[in-house]
């Protein structure tokens, strides 16, 4: 183990390593709330014309938001991505990193057992605290797609909390709840988990090439993307339909999964998989790339005495 190994995160560094990630992976998050939000026969509310964004690809979309809102527009709601990666990444980044350096010795590998059951946990806290940043983060990006008058026009991100808790209640704050618990449970398991295990293995196996370094980093975090997107491509895509659903328009979880089968089918529930691929794997590496260079850079050093210089 190299001395780079030899330092460890402090809990913050994975919220701010994810507010980083996302300010570059933003506009790929809101092309794929649009494909989700979209059904057969929904037609995108814009002034360059028709077509339905589930019929269309991610260039397209992309083309027809440039088109008709510019450039900006990709970056509708970014206030609420920053929102949501401070309250959902830094809580279940944070809690996996305090959890998992508790248990460990000396800053050594922890079991793959143990490594789920801390993600999962971390993962549980982190869905529930940054669900209303999370809701609000859905609507502000599907806006443009809507007519003017249906538009809710939130400056930012505090503005949408605060118009969702005065116009609408606090449990609209937290519509989605389940879904996105769900999901960040998947999500942290996904990536946290097996990045961990991924990184140790590659280091391990492979020495010579894969040190503490970029390269392992990458693979790692390029592989735990995989992973993540395909375990919560179906909750992701149910968890922004429900944040995204007007009053009553789904009784219950169960009537959302039945509702979106009858329309779409099986495939439905991966809608914009590829966008969320596209959006995850650099959101996931660069997540990773940061936090690394974080721990490397400002994290605190351990002895092999299991002191800890700060």
């Amino acid at each position: 183990m190299t001395s780079r190994d030899n330092r460890l995160a402090k809990w913050y560094f994975g919220g701010l390593a994810s507010a980083g990630a996302a300010c570059c992976t933003h506009p790929l998050d809101l092309l794929k709330v649009h494909l989700q939000t979209a059904t057969t026969k929904a037609r995108l509310s814009t002034t360059s014309g028709s077509g339905s964004a589930s019929e269309m690809g991610l260039l397209a979309n992309t083309r027809l938001i440039i088109r008709s809102q510019g450039v900006i527009a990709l970056y509708n709601g970014l206030t609420a991505s920053l929102l949501r990666q401070l309250t959902y990444s830094t809580t279940r980044f944070g809690i996996y990193e305090v959890l998992k350096q508790r248990i460990s010795k000396n800053g050594q590998q922890i079991s793959t057992f143990h490594s789920v059951i801390l993600a999962g946990i971390s993962g549980a806290a982190g869905g529930f605290i940054g669900t209303p940043a999370d809701m609000v983060n859905v609507r502000m990006q599907n806006d443009i797609k809507l007519a003017a008058d249906k538009r809710r026009n939130y400056r930012h991100a505090i503005d949408g909390l605060i118009k969702v808790y005065r116009y609408e209640g606090i449990k609209t704050l937290f519509n989605g709840t389940t879904m996105a618990t769900t999901r960040a449970i998947m999500m942290t398991i996904g990536q946290l988990a097996t990045y961990d295990k991924f990184k140790y293995l590659l280091m391990t196996n492979v020495p010579n090439i894969f040190d503490d370094n970029m390269l392992t980093h990458f693979t790692a975090s390029t592989l735990a993307g995989a992973v993540a997107t395909t375990f919560t491509q179906p909750l992701d895509v149910l968890k922004t339909r429900l944040m995204n659903a007007s009053p009553n328009e789904y009784k219950s979880v169960s009537h959302c999964i039945g509702l979106l089968f009858k329309q779409s089918g099986f495939a439905g529930f991966f809608k914009g998989y590829v966008p969320a691929f596209i959006r995850l794997a650099p959101q996931t590496i660069l997540t990773f790339v940061f936090l690394e260079q974080l721990r490397i850079k400002f994290g605190i050093r351990i002895t092999s005495s299991s002191e800890t210089i700060k």
